[in-house]
């Protein structure tokens, strides 16, 4: 039964009624912060408590009017409080806000995205472990280059994404700052004191500096890891595409029961999320160009950046939770066919194992330039001519002087004699 994929739990992180709750939570930390030190009263603060709330329907109809987000939330949320509404947003600056709220629903996306790493790199070292001596042709340029395992395939993706897993958690690091620091971070009528108790309050850190922003260089990062990871993700994808291709056909995207392949060829079970995922890849790239170009503002702060942020943040996180999903899916239910692995490494009629016969002639003392032109004109007649490498050698009176029957047909083996050490580098 294929896995419908549902957005519900990342999206709304980023939906309106999640974003004026969480500029609610910064708003009410001030507050809180304030009356702990006296400048508001405890009971001012327990009645905002009691009776603040927001509308988003109400925000939206002033917004309209007003043509300010944050200043339509205000408003709306006065219209709750009442007489003390004059404590609300006292001392603040829309990006003090803005900035803190938006290192909440980074954070909350992000708790998200780490758990789908968390859940590939397992399910990728479980195909691992399972294909740990499955052997397949290794490939270089597209070309049979030396045997390898699937398992090594896999396991080579699964050191990637434990790399990823790190980068993300730093790059999440750098987005957890807020600030409360004024219109150009000077702390003019909020002290760096209130500042630090609001981000212990919400679970955030204090940007050492900020100016009317928390500096952009933080999303850049963060969106740039986003890209990294997609790039992963692309490379696994065409990885599996390419390993899809009727030539090859050592395995194949899960396929369901009533799926179809193509409106022509009733026979096609064709890639189409692994290419789903390459394309998406090219998005969270791009996105992460647009963080780049974000960082360089006018002076303290404009508001280039932040029509910018409304897509790319949202749009970035929510692509890669899908991505992480659908790779997930596609690892752990597409269908593999080791033994078509298997005969593959035998379509070069050993070709592929030209590197052994050239180790052997260099273990004899054959100097290398010798060696390799022997060893090369062997396999581009035993290519030309259609017959084994092997049988090649064997009817060549240079080689046959040097190394012995059995010693040629040593050559001629599967060598999977490292895969258990680097399973053990790997911690697999």
């Amino acid at each position: 039964m294929i896995k419908r994929y549902s957005r519900g739990e990342i999206s709304s992180v980023w939906s309106d009624e999640n974003r004026f709750r969480n500029w609610l939570k910064v708003e009410m930390a001030v507050i809180q912060a304030r009356s702990e030190e006296g400048v508001v009263s405890y009971n001012a603060f327990e009645e905002i408590q009691e009776k603040v709330s927001f509308s988003v329907k109400r925000i939206n109809e002033l917004e309209a009017e007003l043509h300010h987000d944050v200043i339509a939330f205000i408003t709306n949320v006065g219209e709750h409080i009442g007489d003390n509404s004059r404590y609300f947003h006292q001392g603040l600056t829309s990006s003090d806000v803005l900035d803190t709220a938006l290192a909440l629903q980074l954070r909350e996306a992000s708790r998200i995205i780490a758990e789908g790493l968390k859940k590939l790199k397992v399910i990728l070292a479980e195909g691992a472990i399972h294909y740990k001596y499955s052997p397949i042709p290794g490939r270089t340029h597209g070309v049979h280059a030396e045997p390898m395992t699937f398992g090594l395939k896999l396991a080579a993706f699964y050191a990637e994404m434990t790399r990823n897993i790190e980068r993300f958690k730093t790059a999440v690091r750098g987005v957890e700052y807020g600030k409360i620091s004024g219109a150009v971070g000077t702390y003019p009528y909020l002290s760096p004191q209130i500042e630090a108790r609001v981000m212990e309050i919400l679970g955030l850190k204090p940007d050492p500096i900020s100016t009317q922003i928390v500096q952009r260089d933080r999303h850049a990062y963060y969106l740039a890891t986003i890209a990294v990871i997609g790039g992963t993700l692309e490379r696994l994808a065409l990885e599996i595409r390419h390993l899809s291709r009727t030539e090859v056909g050592e395995l194949l995207e899960p396929f369901g029961i009533k799926q179809r392949g193509s409106s022509a060829m009733p026979h096609k079970k064709n890639p189409i999320i692994c290419e789903r995922i390459c394309g998406l890849a090219r998005i969270l790239r791009a996105n992460a160009l647009a963080g780049m170009e974000n960082q360089a503002l006018w002076h303290e702060r404009d508001i280039s950046h932040s029509s910018v942020e409304r897509i790319i943040l949202p749009d970035s996180t929510i692509l890669l939770d899908y991505i992480l999903d659908r790779m997930c899916y596609v690892v752990s239910e597409m269908v593999v066919f080791p033994d078509k692995m298997s005969d593959n490494l035998n379509i070069t009629n050993g070709l592929i194992y030209s590197q052994a016969v050239l180790n052997a002639l260099l273990d004899k003392g054959i100097d290398r330039d010798t060696a390799y032109k022997l060893v090369q004109k062997c396999a581009m007649e035993a290519r030309n001519q259609g017959i084994s490498l092997s049988q090649k050698l064997k009817s060549n009176e240079i080689i046959c002087n040097i190394l012995s029957m059995q010693e040629i047909e040593a050559c001629f083996q599967v060598n999977l004699g490292s895969v258990e050490e680097v399973f053990k580098r790997l911690g697999l």
